[in-house]
């Protein structure tokens, strides 16, 4: 989801070709990104970049692709032409690698049992009392979380996908027709449920922009299984950006003032009880 990953890599931009280096304690990242890249471009090409080469065991952990056209969706309006684009490439991607090929790939890193095991930890040294909207927020999704029966140590009980491992807006780019997808380095072994979770809560889907979830939603045709985690797997991810939002440097901050605030409210309304 990208909350602790800022700095992994940097990038170098050709005229038709993108570079990607790693850190050497990054190197994982660098296998996912090229597993994902040939992967996809066996199974769904033209839906994210081409791979040219790869050099993971290398000082400096390195894959060179091809250079996408578009600008990402995020930090613009997104229309509903968009917003339907923007399922299409979801549902190509999450459909993309079969279910052989599939069974080879790692569980994404920051599953449902990683958060998990995040949040704990986070809560043991956070002051959820506090008289804040944010420890109020904190301490409402604590006590939901620990009812809700969501397994740290099992995959659920849906059909596998292929993750992204990523919801970042900034990752998908429109070139005014289509939408492709960028940046794979968390990728792996999901389910849909949790993918569209990725998306829909991840801050650069309502800081700024907001993407009409609802409607981006509507264009997935979730069995009731996949419709129940949805709604839990929401209620995970918003819990777990209420705590990343809430650790921003106030000196420093990556996001406007007020936004731990605001994804507080985002939280307790996701755990208010369905009509």
């Amino acid at each position: 989801m990208s909350s602790e990953r800022w700095g992994t890599h940097s990038i170098e931009m050709g005229p038709d070709s993108v570079t990607k280096r790693f850190r050497d304690a990054d190197r994982e990242r660098c296998e996912r990104e090229w597993r994902a890249l040939r992967l996809l471009d066996t199974y769904a090409p033209g839906l994210a970049p081409r791979p040219r080469s790869a050099d993971p065991a290398a000082a400096v952990p390195t894959v060179v692709m091809s250079r996408l056209i578009g600008r990402p969706l995020r930090g613009h309006a997104i229309d509903a032409r968009q917003t339907k684009a923007l399922a299409e490439a979801v549902t190509a991607l999450h459909g993309a690698v079969p279910p052989s090929a599939l069974d080879e790939v790692p569980l994404r890193p920051g599953h449902q049992g990683e958060l998990i095991a995040h949040i704990n930890a986070w809560s043991a040294r956070t002051n959820t009392r506090a008289d804040s909207s944010v420890s109020r927020a904190t301490a409402a999704g604590l006590v939901w979380l620990a009812e809700s029966g969501l397994d740290p140590l099992r995959e659920p009980s849906v059909p596998t996908v292929f993750g992204p491992g990523d919801g970042n807006l900034a990752n998908y780019l429109w070139d005014g027709s289509k939408v492709r997808v960028v940046d794979f380095e968390d990728s792996g072994r999901s389910d849909r449920a949790f993918e569209l979770a990725e998306i829909t809560e991840h801050v650069s889907s309502w800081v700024d922009h907001p993407l009409d979830v609802p409607a981006f939603l509507g264009h997935f045709d979730l069995t009731p299984a996949e419709a129940s985690r949805l709604t839990e797997c929401r209620r995970l991810l918003a819990l777990v950006w209420l705590f990343l939002l809430s650790f921003d440097d106030p000196d420093h901050p990556r996001n406007p003032p007020g936004t731990a605030d605001r994804q507080a409210d985002r939280l307790l309304e996701l755990l208010e009880p369905p009509d």
